[in-house]
C-alpha cells in the first residue's frame, strides 16, 4: 500500500540490524501501509560489482498507522524493535516529511550522504527545481553548496547537493 487513509499517522520504527527491507515487506504483506526510502548504490566484492538498493537511513521503516489500533501489530512484526520518539512517545513524522523523503530517493545524484546530528550554519529555503520549498541548513559553501535536511522525529539528516543561487535564507536571516 503506498496511500494512507486519513486514520492515521506516519511513525518510524527502530529494526534489527539489516532488516529494513524484511520488515517493508512484512508490514505490507500485513496490509500496513509502509515507506523504506531506497537508494540504488553500486557496491564491490572481491570478484565483482553489483548495484544493489540500501536504505536511506539505515535501521528505519516508516509505517502509517492508527497508532490506538495497530500499533501492537507492528511491534509483533519480526525484525521491529520499537518505535523511534522521546522516551516512551512515539515521534509522529509529518506528511510534509515524507514527502520530502520521496523526493530525495527520485533524485539520488543530490544525495551527498546521511547525517546523525544536526550541523551549525544558515538556515535557509530551496528556490527552485525538485527540491522547492524544502528547508535545510548549509554546511558548505562553493560552486555547489551542500545543504543539510535535518528531520527532527528520528534525529536523523540527509545532505544534498544545491547551487547556492536556488537558495534564500530563513527567518530574517540577510
Amino acid at each position: 500500500m503506498d496511500t494512507p487513509d486519513q486514520a492515521g499517522q506516519w511513525y518510524a520504527v527502530y529494526v534489527c540490524s539489516r532488516h529494513e527491507k524484511k520488515v517493508h515487506r512484512l508490514f505490507q504483506d500485513s496490509g500496513l501501509t509502509s515507506f523504506l526510502p531506497l537508494l540504488e548504490t553500486l557496491r564491490q566484492w572481491k570478484d565483482r560489482k553489483k548495484k544493489v538498493q540500501e536504505p536511506l537511513f539505515r535501521g528505519y521503516v516508516f509505517v502509517y498507522i492508527d497508532m490506538r489500533r495497530e500499533h501492537l501489530k507492528v511491534l509483533d512484526t519480526e525484525g521491529v524493535v520499537k518505535f523511534v520518539g522521546v522516551g516512551k512517545v512515539p515521534s509522529v513524522i509529518g506528511q510534509k516529511d515524507i514527502e520530502w523523503l520521496r523526493t530525495l530517493v527520485r533524485e539520488p545524484d543530490h544525495i551527498g550522504g546521511t547525517v546523525a546530528s544536526m550541523p551549525s550554519g544558515r538556515k535557509v529555503r530551496v528556490l527552485a527545481g525538485p527540491f522547492k520549498d524544502l528547508e535545510g541548513t548549509v554546511v558548505k559553501h562553493g560552486r555547489e553548496s551542500r545543504v543539510v535536511v535535518f528531520f527532527d522525529s528520528i534525529m536523523q539528516g540527509v545532505e544534498i547537493s544545491i547551487f547556492p543561487e536556488l537558495l534564500v535564507p530563513v527567518g530574517g536571516e540577510e
